[in-house]
């Protein structure tokens, strides 16, 4: 249930992510409805399970969001029925250009590991106490490496670097803030979790290379 959950949050964000939305005043991505939530359960994941099976989940996303992409892009390609008069519309909202998909992909895989490693290193340094210091912490270091990455790889010369800084530091303020508010929920399920799997998971001894995956 918890990689479902996870897997649906990130491939619904990034096919909703063209639209933007004005918050406050502030442009945004409709994603970020849905995606901060794969951090708040790729925090769940390392916390209750470890790093281990939170990196083979991470690159199980990884290969579901790269497949998603290619069944879209081969939809796009696909001639048309005669009759059928929404291509341009399909292509627009459901197209993803070469260099965006790339900034994603990129980023995603970045950011997540980014906040599996912090978090489990951080759980054995607190000897897994004070679960807020590690969510909110690895997913403000995480969040910052994810939207840089994206931001700078997707748009470097399309639009001026101070107005990429400006977007950049706004979605990792709101995304952290997201994460922080729904701090209470993380606690009540990694409680649940670890009652009811009698698993809590420290990472004293993994290996943290990220390409480890069946280790």
């Amino acid at each position: 249930m918890v990689v479902a959950l996870f897997l649906t949050s990130l491939l619904v964000s990034n096919i909703i992510a063209a639209k933007l939305i004005s918050v406050g005043g502030l442009v945004l991505s409709s994603a970020i409805v849905i995606f901060p939530v794969s951090y708040i359960i790729g925090d769940v994941l390392t916390e209750v399970y470890g790093y281990r099976r939170a990196r083979l989940v991470i690159w199980i996303g990884f290969a579901c969001n790269l497949l998603v992409v290619l069944i879209i892009s081969a939809a796009i390609a696909m001639p048309p029925a005669p009759f059928y008069e929404h291509q341009e519309a399909f292509a627009t909202v459901l197209g993803v250009a070469p260099r965006l998909m790339l900034a994603s992909l990129v980023a995603y895989l970045v950011g997540e590991f980014a906040n599996s490693y912090v978090l489990a290193k951080l759980k054995i340094a607190t000897r897994g106490r004070w679960l807020w210091t590690r969510t909110v912490s690895s997913t403000m270091i995480a969040q910052l490496l994810d939207t840089a990455i994206f931001t700078g790889v997707a748009f470097a010369g399309v639009y001026p670097t101070a107005e990429l800084v400006k977007i950049s530091l706004i979605e990792w303020g709101a995304k952290t803030l997201y994460e922080a508010l729904a701090t209470p929920i993380t606690y009540l399920v990694v409680g649940f979790l670890k009652a009811r799997e009698g698993v809590d998971v420290y990472d004293t001894d993994t290996k943290f290379n990220p390409f480890l995956v069946w280790e």
